[in-house]
């Protein structure tokens, strides 16, 4: 039986699985103090117990992004604010190579928040 994370990634349609899937492998990479999660019936990454990005499907232009939680603290022009106060998404078009250099800086972008204080971390 699937658990309801896995249940998410190989549910998908390709090539949107696919993209979420190595999206998913470029995320945890990045340290191992990044752990993956099933919140709000959708998959979270947590650093350190802390909520710092997720994975979805945009309901419009359906295609993959990854979230990120504290997104009013990060600037990047490939982040979009849309209707959110404080999440900024990075979309992928899985029809195309991913970004990886440019998705890892804002990922460590995301994580140095966290790392440097500027997110609070309960220890």
């Amino acid at each position: 039986m699937l658990r309801d994370i896995d249940h998410f990634y190989f549910h998908k349609e390709e090539p949107v699985k696919s993209c979420l899937i190595a999206l998913r492998e470029i995320i945890l990479e990045q340290d191992p103090e990044i752990t993956d999660a099933w919140k709000y019936n959708m998959p979270f990454f947590c650093y350190k117990g802390k909520m710092f990005c997720y994975l979805w499907v945009h309901k419009t232009f359906k295609k993959p992004y990854i979230g990120f939680v504290e997104g009013r603290y990060l600037n990047h022009p490939k982040l979009l604010i849309e209707k959110r106060a404080r999440m900024k998404i990075f979309l992928c078009d899985p029809d195309k190579d991913l970004p990886v250099k440019t998705i890892e800086t804002i990922l460590r972008q995301s994580l140095d928040l966290y790392r440097k204080g500027t997110i609070h971390i309960k220890n």
